[in-house]
């Protein structure tokens, strides 16, 4: 396996904190997401990279031992336990490692344990499978894309997989997709796909939770006299009745007309309206004499 420097990868040096770590990343994804890049396999490749560098430089146990071993760093517990048996050490070289056996001959329980581990050159070892790893991409998603079941092809390592995406997937939400990961070594099962769903609020209308929050517009005369209007909501039009003396801001609870409840289908949570009295502009001179007229009569 090739040495693949996480470091370089992210453009940040080895003495990086946390912060500077997870800037670097969101910087590089927002310029390589596979959104923004459709057509570019180059720019999939590096977002991969760049996934699998965050999942591992972000980890301190991972990065720990990513710093000791190099590209061996997923089998750092087997070569810590050949260590302890062979009494030698591990050295790494940024491009990977080695052991120093101590002063052991090839009989001694390290060289069982490594060749149990690896194989050896005439095949008479059995190797160990290990998982490969794990990877981590975002999905962004609308309001009304995620408030209805519905499936998306995504590209990972060069393959489509389509998936099926629950109606009430919240932000942040994490999904696993099992062996969509890098390959296994020695025949071991491919790791995961983590995808973290990024929800955006629309500019009239967000999400609490299983509520919606939605501002509409009312004109002055039905705000005093009462009247009718009509939303467009994620559920479809919605006729709502307005009483009269309606003031600005204020808030009617439709139930049941919110945001559907991941997996627990004909569940859903509540839609609020905002009222927003508009003020009548350009009166005509008829009009503001009408005005002058219920001025006078309060």
């Amino acid at each position: 396996m090739a040495f693949i420097d996480y470091y370089q990868i992210l453009g940040i040096d080895k003495n990086a904190d946390a912060e500077s770590i997870k800037k670097a990343y969101r910087k590089l994804a927002r310029k390589l997401h596979p959104d923004l890049n459709p057509n570019d396999k180059e720019a999939h490749k590096k977002f991969q990279q760049i996934n699998e560098a965050n999942e591992v430089l972000s980890d301190p146990d991972k990065r720990k031992k990513y710093d000791q071993y190099g590209k061996d760093w997923q089998q750092a517990e087997q070569f810590e336990n050949a260590r302890q048996k062979s009494g030698g050490s591990y050295r790494s070289y940024g491009d990977g490692g080695h052991f120093d056996s101590g002063g052991f001959d090839d009989n001694d329980a390290f060289s069982s344990f490594f060749s149990s581990m690896f194989g050896d050159q005439g095949g008479r070892g059995r190797q160990t499978k290990f998982k490969g790893q794990d990877y981590n991409a975002e999905l962004k998603l609308g309001l009304r894309d995620a408030y209805t079941t519905h499936q998306q092809t995504l590209t990972v390592n060069g393959k489509n997989v389509r998936i099926t995406i629950p109606a009430g997937v919240e932000n942040g939400q994490v999904i696993k997709l099992k062996g969509y990961g890098a390959p296994g070594s020695n025949g071991g099962p491919a790791g995961d796909l983590y995808i973290t769903f990024v929800i955006n609020n629309e500019p009239t209308m967000k999400r609490a939770g299983n509520d919606m929050y939605m501002n509409t517009d009312i004109d002055l005369y039905s705000a005093v006299l009462g009247g009718e209007a009509t939303i467009d909501s994620l559920s479809g039009k919605l006729k709502l009745k307005i009483s009269a003396g309606t003031q600005n801001g204020t808030q009617v609870r439709l139930k049941g007309k919110g945001f559907p409840v991941y997996k627990k289908e004909g569940q859903y949570g509540d839609l609020y309206v905002i009222f927003n009295v508009k003020l009548p502009v350009d009166l005509t001179e008829k009009q503001k004499e009408l005005f002058s007229q219920l001025a006078a009569l309060k």
